[in-house]
């Protein structure tokens, strides 16, 4: 899963080091590498935070259940 952004990286850094100045580097390696990139990562991290919410709901829910029947 992590070799897409750490190639992604690597070109970014690789354009950015070929610009004129450090300015314009940085908003390359801002603009074209670390937005996306975050936008990228959180998108794919979507479902498995979707699986970890319904997981954290589902055995908060059995954790009330087994504490009210045991009273």
């Amino acid at each position: 899963m992590y070799l897409i952004p750490i190639a992604w990286l690597y070109v970014v850094i690789l354009v950015a080091a070929a610009e004129d100045s450090i300015l314009a580097g940085a908003l390359t390696f801002v603009f074209w590498g670390l937005a996306p990139l975050a936008l990228f990562m959180w998108l794919l991290g979507t479902p498995a935070r979707r699986r970890r919410q319904r997981a954290r709901e589902a055995s908060e829910h059995n954790d009330r259940a087994e504490t009210g029947s045991d009273q």
